[in-house]
């Protein structure tokens, strides 16, 4: 996972969550604490309410990104930059300062006046905001959106994400944001559910990732909240993110946000990480004395995730089968069962091991596999095995019984 310099501020899975509060000088925005058109009491909100609360970034909004209202052009985002970094220049407390926009004019201008990033909400729907970018030497968070500059994060498909991620490339200080939120009338809740479901998979670029799910809709709905009533579910799904490997959370409310961020970041998985180093075992066979070795352990779950990052290795996609490994359960077997189980994986495509028998109660839940003594007798035991391997047994045992056909049916169309 590549980090990223952002100002000094270090972004990725080497630092812990970073929190991006929001300032917003645009009269027409729906969050209305945020919002302030004169600089003085802008300052005085970013100093007090997202400072001193625990951001590392600001990110200054010129516009409203509502669908339902006219997009503004660059000239009118520039009309508005005055007061944001007049509100920069008032500011005391430290941080990394962001601006918003989807014109490279406006982030030129913005960074040549003493903004450190760039949060682009059309994702380099402008081709030459990329150029930009890399000429300030600056961070750069790129949501994905459609070449279009009037539709910031219109994707109608979960499955587009990824790609329109990389439209126009990266730079070397690129953030990727999967865009969640009504950016699009064709864009349901459950979209964003499953694009938070899936938000491992857009790691596959080795980049970190920014999240902005403060008090959204898919998040209400789940609850039944209205918005004032919202920030518990958004800092449940804060932790989740950041367990799934997201860097950076924008939000309005930056102290319970970075709480809920920090326990994520504890909570989550550690992974074997090895910077470069001479390998000296290398060294020692008078090889290549200056080859240096490192080791990633990457956060995959699916065959997706890893078909991510064998695309972004241009490796055979082909391993992804094999990447992961799944555990299951398996409760009601008869001893045909059993013995065809431990047939099919005898000679390790997966591994089963048999268990004490289940109680009568347990295997009546569980209302699978036949047994010739009745239910008291039958067998429980864990199947483990990757993708690949459980789709081997599921062929081998076929037609031994009713109840294992019925349990692989699930298993496969799980695993699709």
């Amino acid at each position: 996972m590549r980090n990223v310099d952002a100002a000094g501020l270090g972004i990725g899975d080497d630092y812990p969550p970073r929190i991006m509060g929001v300032l917003n000088v645009s009269a027409e925005s729906p969050y209305d604490p945020s919002v302030y058109d004169d600089p003085g009491e802008a300052a005085a909100y970013v100093d007090e309410e997202l400072i001193d609360e625990g951001a590392d970034i600001v990110d200054v909004g010129l516009e409203s990104a509502n669908k339902d209202l006219d997009v503004l052009s660059a000239e009118e985002e520039l009309e508005r930059l005055d007061t944001a970094v007049e509100a920069m220049e008032s500011t005391a407390g430290d941080a990394v300062w962001s601006i918003e926009t989807r014109y490279h004019e406006v982030a030129d201008a913005a960074l040549s006046r003493g903004f450190d990033m760039v949060n682009d909400i059309c994702g380099f729907a402008d081709p030459e905001m990329p150029r930009v970018c890399r000429e300030h030497d600056v961070a750069v968070s790129k949501m994905a959106s459609p070449p279009d500059l009037e539709r910031p994060g219109a994707i109608e498909a979960v499955d587009d994400i990824y790609d329109a991620l990389a439209m126009n490339g990266f730079t070397d200080k690129t953030i990727l944001d999967p865009a969640f939120g009504g950016w699009s009338e064709a864009k349901t809740l459950g979209d964003d559910r499953e694009t938070f479901r899936r938000l491992r998979e857009f790691r596959g670029y080795g980049r970190p990732l920014l999240v902005s799910i403060n008090r959204k809709n898919f998040l209400r709905d789940l609850a039944g909240r209205s918005t004032e009533a919202a920030l518990p579910v958004s800092l449940a799904a804060t932790s989740m993110a950041v367990e799934r490997g997201a860097h950076v959370i924008r939000t309005h409310d930056v102290a319970e946000t970075r709480d809920a961020a920090l326990i994520g970041a504890a909570f989550s998985r550690d992974r074997t990480r090895v910077a470069a180093a001479s390998d000296v075992d290398t060294a020692a066979s008078n090889r290549d004395a200056d080859a240096e070795v490192a080791v990633e352990e990457l956060d995959v779950t699916t065959v997706r995730e890893a078909e991510r990052h064998l695309d972004r290795l241009d490796a055979p996609l082909d391993v992804a089968e094999r990447a992961v490994v799944h555990s299951y359960e398996i409760s009601g077997l008869s001893e045909a069962a059993v013995g065809a189980l431990r047939a099919a994986t005898a000679d390790g495509p997966a591994a089963f091991a048999l268990g004490e028998p289940a109680s009568p109660d347990a295997v009546d839940a569980a209302g699978v596999g036949e047994t010739a003594d009745g239910p008291g007798t039958a067998a429980r035991g864990l199947l483990v095995g990757t993708p690949e391997a459980i789709e081997t047994v599921g062929s081998r045992v076929s037609d031994v019984s009713n109840g294992l056909d019925h349990v692989f049916d699930e298993i496969s169309t799980a695993l699709r």
